[in-house]
């Protein structure tokens, strides 16, 4: 080879979801800041990457748009070859990025297995990736590819200098077994936005804002000076150095309307007060809750995102004010959108209802423990069958005879599953990801849940899905992370939070780990999650 570059192999998840990755000259693309600096790198691409980027080109996907992309700025088709490199040696490799990077499309020798131990069948297209590897390696060290090579030749062949780009564990797992280096790429964002600031600040400050008053920026600005800049609906949480110095009837802790929490309103341009969080339907119990009810409640968010651990509540109040708002006659309905792969949806047995009907449980167990605790009569029911319980002695039927809202034969839980079917048939809606692409969700709301398992290009796609008169809601937990190839800082919840950044019609909420309320359990699993993740 000649070239004492570093030569970076580069498998088929990487070019689809990256396809910036190779910048042809002329190309119009602009790739974002990269976790890999490539400049003056040699770039290979394996025949085997080209094969399976030809049998994607067909579907109507993102992966099969990317395919096509590559494939024609390439100039390459499964049925018509165009090498640019003529030989089996890398050679002849193209100058792309304006003479910063070189590009070889590397045939594997049929016989160069022969040579080795390795020998993955030729359907085995991870395997064919790592001998695309072990073949560069062997032409840097002046080693034979056609399989007549022997033993002791390579026997203390080094691979440095070799990188296999690659996103999928499985590949890197395979090709570090054989020597070869891997590393994953993608792109480098800021730490995710939260939406919310935890402010320490002066005694005049806080009482500004405590009594009611609104703040100006400028006034903020004075009496913080070195804080950044607000904003568009960022919550400010405000507390004070001295404990002794907050009002006597202050108690962050249990105060119903949150007084110290002001959200800057960039239209206003000024801090203002929590104006709708004390009429959200259900209590709240924490500033995470405040700061979401607020956000969800206020008219001129059409757009609100929202992260944090399981147990937070960001499907349970989304679900709850959707109804509320649809009962309200705000909106015609929800429509509920898991953001988990289901190309496989049409295989699954029953109607579009029955498929989606494991997605939309978490929906529905919202709406049972809203109506368990808000319904009057399921309440009072529930309370006598703790009674019945609680007394030693005493039987169900003694009950009957005391009280007439007893129990009927049907179980609490049966009636309570009929309530919640009514429910969800008058105003809710499911629909598979892949059908969400081509709606506008115009009078409605769209809840998009597990956001963070959508690629960047998915995100772009659904976030346009918002409608006239629409809101859309994304949720969806960094720390679960279920799809393969995407890492805490590139995947579609990331793209959205930094994308809609600063926009007056964009609120962002952030649940911190003690925040959780479903259970201590819930709780203790989220903070130790936190720490494992900052150690990392």
């Amino acid at each position: 080879m000649g070239d004492d570059r570093l030569t970076y192999v580069i498998d088929t998840n990487v070019l689809v979801d990256y396809p910036d990755i190779i910048q042809l000259n002329g190309s119009k693309m602009i790739p974002e800041e990269p976790t890999i600096d490539l400049d003056g790198a040699h770039l290979v691409i394996p025949t085997a990457v080209i094969r399976e980027l030809s049998s994607f080109k067909k579907e109507r996907s993102e992966r099969g748009a990317s395919a096509r992309i590559i494939l024609k700025g390439l100039g390459i088709t499964e049925e018509n070859k165009k090498t640019m490199c003529e030989s089996y040696e890398l050679e002849s490799p193209i100058s792309i990025a304006h003479g910063r990077q070189l590009l070889s499309i590397l045939p594997v020798h049929a016989d160069f297995k022969n040579a080795l131990p390795f020998r993955p069948s030729e359907d085995d297209m991870d395997g064919q990736i790592i001998l695309a590897a072990l073949t560069v390696s062997f032409l840097r060290a002046g080693i034979a590819i056609d399989g007549t090579a022997k033993p002791e030749s390579f026997a203390n062949l080094s691979h440095e200098g070799i990188v296999l780009l690659t996103n999928d564990y499985g590949l890197a797992i395979r090709a570090r077994e054989r020597g070869i280096a891997t590393s994953r790429y993608g792109y480098k964002y800021p730490e995710p936005y939260t939406g919310r600031r935890d402010l320490v600040v002066p005694q005049e400050l806080f009482e500004l804002f405590y009594n009611g008053r609104r703040v100006e920026r400028e006034e903020f600005e004075a009496l913080m000076p070195g804080e950044r800049k607000l904003v568009a609906n960022e919550f400010i949480i405000m507390s004070l150095e001295d404990e002794s110095q907050y009002p006597r009837d202050f108690d962050p802790n249990c105060n119903p309307y949150f007084l110290n929490i002001g959200r800057y309103d960039q239209r206003e341009d000024a801090i203002l007060p929590l104006r709708y969080a004390n009429r959200f339907p259900v209590a709240l119990y924490n500033p995470g809750q405040a700061i979401y009810a607020e956000a969800l409640m206020t008219k001129e968010i059409s757009a609100v995102i929202c992260t944090g651990p399981a147990g937070s509540g960001k499907t349970y109040m989304a679900t709850i004010y959707g109804y509320e708002a649809c009962k309200a006659g705000e909106y015609i309905g929800i429509t509920m959108i898991p953001c988990e792969d289901h190309c496989n949806i049409g295989a699954l047995p029953g109607d579009l209802t029955d498929k989606m009907d494991p997605d939309i449980q978490i929906v529905k167990n919202a709406l049972r423990n809203y109506l368990l605790s808000e319904n009057p009569k399921f309440r009072k029911e529930l309370e006598n069958l703790k009674k019945i319980n609680a007394t030693p002695g005493k039987s169900k039927k003694k009950f009957e005879d005391d009280d007439e809202d007893v129990p009927s034969k049907r179980s609490l839980k049966e009636r309570l599953k009929d309530c919640v079917d009514l429910t969800w048939d008058n105003w809710f809606s499911s629909i598979p990801v892949q059908k969400a692409r081509g709606r506008d969700f115009s009078h409605e709301i769209a809840l998009y849940d597990e956001f963070q398992d959508q690629t960047i290009a998915q995100a772009d796609t659904l976030l346009k899905r918002i409608g006239i008169d629409g809101k859309i809601i994304v949720a969806g937990d960094l720390e679960q992370m279920r799809a393969p190839y995407l890492d805490r800082m590139n995947n579609g919840l990331v793209y959205a939070s930094q994308l809609l950044y600063d926009d007056p019609m964009v609120a962002q909420v952030h649940f911190n780990e003690d925040e959780v309320i479903r259970h201590p359990i819930v709780r203790m699993i989220a903070l130790r999650q936190k720490a494992k993740s900052t150690k990392g």
